[in-house]
């Protein structure tokens, strides 16, 4: 199972791995339904998860009927218990659209739901985040969630992310970040996809952030809390729902104009 999913994800593109998932979905719920742990996306328990990873997998974080990961059930937690973002009126940008979230989501009559990415199909608007093709201070809120590491220029992609939230507005920017690095590591000079996957990861990855990646927004002009939520969750839920403990969500503010 594990060798086998490794080579779907290293072989199959990402698009059509979206859609072959829509029909892989309720066969792998039915195969590992169980009691052990749950997704707290959907509410459905099994006796495991699966394996994911693109380099070295990790094992039991993929649910079988969300399709979501650690960052994936941590940021609904954050979002569901912590804000008003399933009960407020919002405008909602949200780049390279997770499935776990896509049509859950797009049916909340609060939100007023715009998705954009360069190549996915679940994208309404076809865009380059360095290049957006939206006006100032438009979105209440901007989901925008393991993007910023494939971008060789992310500083100009924060500041486009900056420029469309409105003053006062959040957004949400998780990366893959190493905490034990003081600095972020980028090394144009490994051109090989196995290598970069090696070094970085994943193949199609061209920095590793680390803890600097806090300052970085801030000095783009966001207000950033380093959100260790996993922290404010009881321990048996953290490997009840397979959270990653420790990991950080970025949530960030644009200053509201009197501020």
């Amino acid at each position: 199972m594990k060798k086998l999913f490794k080579l779907v994800l290293n072989l199959v593109p990402r698009p059509l791995l979206i859609r072959l998932s829509y029909v892989a979905r309720p066969v792998l719920s039915f195969f590992l339904k169980g009691n052990k742990y749950t997704d707290p996306i959907d509410g459905k328990s099994f006796r495991s998860f699966l394996p994911y990873g693109y380099g070295k997998q990790r094992n039991n974080v993929l649910s079988p009927s969300t399709l979501s990961l650690e960052r994936h059930r941590l940021l609904w937690l954050y979002l569901k218990e912590e804000t008003d973002f399933f009960t407020a009126q919002k405008k909602v940008l949200h780049f390279a659209p997770e499935q776990a979230f896509y049509k859950r989501f797009r049916k909340l009559k609060n939100l007023d739901y715009t998705t954009t990415d360069l190549l996915s199909p679940l994208a309404d608007v076809k865009a380059d985040i360095c290049d957006l093709p939206f006006t100032d201070n438009e979105f209440d809120v901007i989901l925008c969630n393991h993007v910023l590491e494939h971008i060789p220029d992310d500083t100009q992609a924060m500041k486009e992310l900056y420029r469309v939230l409105k003053p006062g507005g959040m957004g949400i920017f998780q990366i893959p970040q190493d905490l034990n690095r003081a600095e972020t590591f980028v090394d144009d000079t490994i051109t090989d996809p196995k290598e970069r996957a090696k070094v970085f990861g994943q193949y199609d990855h061209v920095r590793i952030y680390g803890r600097d990646y806090f300052d970085k927004l801030r000095g783009i002009g966001f207000e950033v809390i380093e959100e260790d939520y996993t922290k404010k969750i009881a321990l048996a839920d953290v490997e009840r729902f397979c959270l990653a403990p420790g990991e950080i969500i970025p949530v960030c503010f644009k200053r509201s104009i009197d501020q």
